[in-house]
């Protein structure tokens, strides 16, 4: 049935909880996984009245947030590792997270996507959205939603 699940990951509890069971799921019917991390883009900083100026250079940016993705994405490997499920890791930057990871299954030809869901309702869901709504929405990729 599936044979190559992406796992993105954000590296917070809940998503390495169901990293957790993209792993044992992945094990029992003999796939593989890839692991995702999307990376955020350099923050554009406006000056103005009150304006607070961050020294971080794009470029210690851009490490400071690739060691981020190594650190997340090791975690995955970790757990794959204890498992004997084969792994790979892929990041890619972007601001829109929802659509760096449908982009990723794709290019990995993933045949599922098992993703983590804050389970926001009500008000904060409508406010704050939901990429795993997103790619829910978007994806023509099945989607797997662990809660």
């Amino acid at each position: 049935m599936f044979k190559h699940i992406l796992v993105p990951t954000d590296g917070s509890q809940l998503s390495q909880d169901a990293t957790r069971r993209a792993v044992e799921f992945a094990r029992h019917i003999g796939a593989r996984i890839t692991a995702f991390y999307a990376k955020p883009e350099y923050p554009v900083t406006y000056f103005g009245e009150g304006a607070l100026i961050d020294p971080t250079t794009p470029e210690k940016f851009s490490e400071m947030v690739e060691q981020q993705a190594r650190d997340v994405l090791d975690c995955v490997t970790a757990e794959c590792e204890k498992s004997g499920v084969p792994c790979e890791t892929v990041s890619a930057t972007s601001d829109i997270p929802y659509e760096a990871i449908i982009d990723a299954a794709e290019k990995q030809s993933c045949d599922l996507i098992f993703m983590a869901s804050h389970g926001r309702k009500g008000i904060s869901g409508l406010l704050l959205g939901s990429e795993t709504n997103k790619v829910l929405t978007h994806s023509k990729i099945p989607v797997l939603v662990y809660r």
